[in-house]
């Protein structure tokens, strides 16, 4: 049978693999905490003592817990410390899955970043959303600014995380 995987290229090391080129640098972030929370985000808020409605995409996200919006219901919490809240459903009314190993973290940062923001997605790169879900070079990822303007994050599904890496090495404003 013949072995698919040879036409892929191989997976970067992700633990040292960095992009840099003109104003922007690309590195993957190991070592969060993510928990995608569906439901009564109200009671999951009270549950684990972070509040806020969460950021979207173009906005910014600061400090070591932090939420991001997903939806109206739906959100994805991320600290650099676990959550002292159980994966699982919740009587209160939701549902918190760990998705540490699902979603792959890539953070951009430079002063062209809103550049390769425009050439990845229609999104206007000076304007914020309530939802941090858009589409980026072609796939579902979770984007927000963290810390300052001019660095972003992005949530991707795993299995996308080469894919993607490969798109941003052959952008052409990186």
């Amino acid at each position: 049978m013949r072995n698919l995987a040879e036409k892929w290229p191989a997976a970067p090391d992700w633990a040292s693999a960095t992009l840099s080129k003109g104003g922007v640098g690309v590195r993957t972030l190991g070592g969060l905490n993510q928990l995608l929370v569906s439901g009564d985000l109200a009671a999951w808020s009270k549950a684990c003592g972070l509040a806020g409605e969460g950021v979207g995409a173009g906005a910014i996200a600061n400090g070591d817990k932090y939420i991001v919006r997903i939806a109206r219901d739906r959100l994805l919490a991320v600290g650099e410390q676990p959550f002292p809240i159980a994966s699982g459903w919740d009587a209160a009314g939701f549902a918190v899955t760990v998705m540490d190993a699902g979603l792959h973290v890539f953070e951009i940062e430079g002063p062209d970043l809103d550049r390769l923001i425009a050439r990845g997605t229609a999104l206007d790169p000076e304007a914020a959303s309530p939802s941090a879900s858009i589409l980026f070079a072609g796939v579902g990822v979770l984007f927000y600014r963290f810390g300052n303007p001019d660095r972003a994050r992005l949530h991707v599904d795993r299995g996308l995380a080469p894919y993607l890496w490969e798109w941003l090495e052959q952008a052409q404003v990186l």
